[in-house]
């Protein structure tokens, strides 16, 4: 039986970074996950807001986009529609299994590998630039059923540091109810 709170395992299957603003990231071996900034060697690095629009709003928010995770099976989807998208590809630096990330609360965690510890802050919330990647991308990624708005993955913060590599196994913690609803981000 499983411990209240604790939810099913899932694993990883792929990630990526990018040391630049574009739209896709590139794999890696490992990455490292450093408390309170994020993946090391990634644009998104840091206590501040990264995201190019966000930042030019208020550049001293607190980043809560530090770490993006995006389900694998959301990749099969789109190719079943015709979409050759893989790991990476839609700027997620963690490409996921056997979890239904946006189906998980608000300050869900999620504790990666050995130490890597990640606090879920929101959905990512598709822009334009899915548009150019792949035209019409977007609206598939947008949903009009019950449960989430938006399938992209999502977002989060890294409380506690560590190596994540492809394989690792993902331990989802979830927070003490009422559980709350991952807002858009």
């Amino acid at each position: 039986m499983m411990p209240e709170g604790v939810g099913p395992d899932g694993k990883v299957i792929a990630v990526s970074i990018d040391g630049k603003h574009r739209f896709s990231k590139v794999a890696r071996p490992s990455v490292t996950l450093v408390a309170g900034h994020g993946i090391e060697g990634d644009a998104h690095y840091g206590p501040f807001v990264k995201h190019r629009y966000l930042a030019r709003r208020n550049p001293r928010s607190p980043n809560l986009r530090q770490v993006h995770l995006m389900p694998s099976e959301t990749l099969l989807v789109l190719r079943a529609a015709g979409y050759e998208v893989g790991p990476g590809e839609l700027g997620e630096n963690i490409t996921t299994a056997g979890l239904d990330l946006e189906g998980l609360a608000l300050n869900a965690e999620l504790r990666i590998g050995a130490s890597a510890h990640i606090r879920l802050t929101g959905l990512r919330t598709p822009c334009i630039l899915i548009d150019r990647f792949r035209s019409a991308l977007k609206a598939r990624l947008v949903s009009d059923e019950p449960g989430p708005p938006f399938k992209a993955g999502v977002m989060g913060v890294v409380i506690e540091s560590g190596d994540v590599s492809p394989g690792d196994v993902i331990r989802v913690d979830l927070p003490a109810p009422p559980h709350l609803l991952l807002p858009p981000l």
